[in-house]
Order: structure tokens, then sequence, then C-alpha cells
């Protein structure tokens, strides 16, 4: 088994590392051919569609529209033997509803941190006032591309000194 395979996480590992993410790092083509990199908070579905909002008018959806591919990053891990993440390649599709985009919101300010109360009990001028300029991002999943660097640095340490 190669190194690659020995860190690669399993579909259940990378589903509960998404979920407990709090912030990914979207990549999108830029218009003069270089990736544009920028972090943002996301929510997932179950069936691993990673949703965001952003702004219309922002360079990241001009990339999208101009060319739908993108990658995510989640990652986390100081050390090498801490290492962990997953990347998603996958294309992304623009979605101008208020409600999906105000719920994507809400979802991803708690993972940040900040609590709000869920998007069905804001008033609608609230919603407005939040994500009138917003549109809702959903990044279908094509490939995942995943490490665990606690798997090899098990693998190689003896038993005495594992904790």
């Amino acid at each position: 088994m190669s190194a690659r395979d020995r860190v690669r996480m399993t579909d259940d590992e990378i589903r509960t590392y998404l979920q407990a993410g709090r912030a990914m790092t979207l990549v999108t083509n830029g218009h003069r051919g270089h990736p544009h990199a920028m972090p943002m908070f996301y929510g997932v579905d179950d069936d691993l569609t990673v949703r965001f909002s952003t702004y219309g008018a922002s360079q990241k959806v001009r990339n999208i529209e101009r060319d739908p591919r993108v990658s995510l990053l989640v990652e986390s891990g100081q050390a090498y033997a801490e290492l962990r993440g997953v990347m998603i390649e996958g294309r992304a599709e623009i979605v101008r509803d208020l409600e999906a985009t105000v719920a994507t919101m809400v979802e991803a300010m708690g993972r940040a941190g900040e609590s709000l109360p869920a998007a069905a009990e804001l008033p609608l001028e609230v919603k407005e006032q939040m994500a009138g300029k917003r549109v809702l991002v959903r990044v279908r999943p094509e490939r995942f591309i995943s490490w665990d660097h606690a798997k090899l640095a098990a693998a190689h340490t003896p038993s005495a000194l594992r904790k």
C-alpha cells in the first residue's frame, strides 16, 4: 500500500471532516488564467454538495459564470503528523434565491461562531438586508482528494510511543 493510500480518508471520514469544518478556500479560474483563491465560510449537505453565499457582483461569481469548474480546500493541522484535508473538484452553480441564500448564510455564520435565529424566523426585511445583493453558490463534487497524516504517522510510530 502506498503512502498516498494510507493517508486517504474514507467517505465517512470525508463527510465528518467537511461537516465539522469552519472555512474553506474556494479556487476559481480567473479571467487572466491565474487561479483566484478566496476564503469562505460554508455549509454542506448530506450528499456533500457545498454551499456558500457571496456578493453577486464579486470576482468569484464572475469567474464562475465564465467557467463553473472550481476547487475547494478544507484543511487543518500544524505539525506534519496533524495535517488533514479534503480538496474537492466540482462544478459551481449560481442560485438567485433569497430564502436559500439566507439559510446558507445562517448556517455558515454558525460555523464561524456567530449565532443567528433560524432563517425561517427572520422577517423578510432582515433577509433582504442580509442577502439582497448576495447569491448562493452550490458546488456539486466531481472528485475528492483527501489526506490524514495522523494515519501515516500512526503506522510508523512504535506502539510504546503512541498516546
